[in-house]
């Protein structure tokens, strides 16, 4: 159905008021059809530039097992923040396109899509809030308008919290899959059953620097956890998600 059609049927402005812009089997194109089909993660197929200013890169995600791409190291952080949280289940970043019709509303790319493992979908748009000018500020609320009526949540964050984004930076280093050794995972499984702290947990388990990687690594996938938005060597438990 077209996003016209979509507009009339459901009495909807604002589901007519733009052209959605994605790649598709390699082409980017920009059509005003089928406004729900699956997004891609790097939908626009937009590029990484090579020399700018802001620090754009690739990052692994262990949730898609695939790369992808962000513009900032802010972007990156929201990536990181993401891929931990135990309920995405699909993360896209530079998904479309937003190409308003009728509003003075530059043209949109938001910065990420995720998808919960409810099958909700949320676009996320990441800028300090210190760099939201009046056409940024007017941009976001269109963009809000239309995943709202497309049925997406929408949110513009900024910069998180310093001292939780440090953690999960460091945590994020151990979060392949390669990093979980089974024997010592059970033990400090074993050891953190009963609540206590990190580094003498890991040494009771056997030398630091063998168990330390698997120690953070069950830290990034919550089967141990802390308060990471403090101190990272604090007080570790064990959780009910397990290994």
């Amino acid at each position: 159905m077209a996003v016209e059609e979509l507009a009339d049927a459901y009495a909807d402005p604002d589901l007519g008021a733009f052209n959605l812009g994605f790649l598709e089997d390699g082409v980017q194109a920009i059509i005003g059809r089928v406004l729900g089909r699956p997004v891609r993660a790097g939908g626009t197929g937009a590029a990484v530039p090579k020399g700018g200013e802001s620090f754009a890169g690739w990052y692994f995600c262990t949730t898609t097992d695939e790369h992808i791409g962000y513009e900032s190291w802010l972007e990156r952080d929201r990536l990181i923040l993401l891929d931990a949280d135990p309920q995405v289940a699909g993360v896209a970043s530079q998904p479309f396109w937003l190409h308003w019709r009728r509003s003075t509303a530059p043209s949109s790319c938001p910065g990420l899509l995720r998808r919960l493992a409810d099958g909700r979908g949320r676009v996320v748009d990441v800028r300090a809030a210190d760099r939201v000018d009046d056409a940024a500020a007017e941009a976001f609320a269109a963009t809000g308008r239309a995943c709202r009526a497309a049925g997406w949540e929408f949110a513009r964050v900024g910069v998180p919290d310093p001292v939780l984004m440090a953690n999960m930076r460091w945590l994020s280093r151990y979060r392949r899959r390669r990093c979980l050794r089974p024997e010592s995972a059970a033990v400090l499984m074993d050891v953190f059953g009963e609540p206590g702290p990190l580094r003498a947990g890991a040494i009771r388990v056997g030398d630091p620097l063998g168990v330390l990687p698997v120690l953070f690594h069950l830290l990034w996938s919550g089967a141990l956890a802390t308060e990471v938005s403090a101190r990272l060597l604090g007080v570790l438990h064990a959780t009910t998600r397990g290994l």
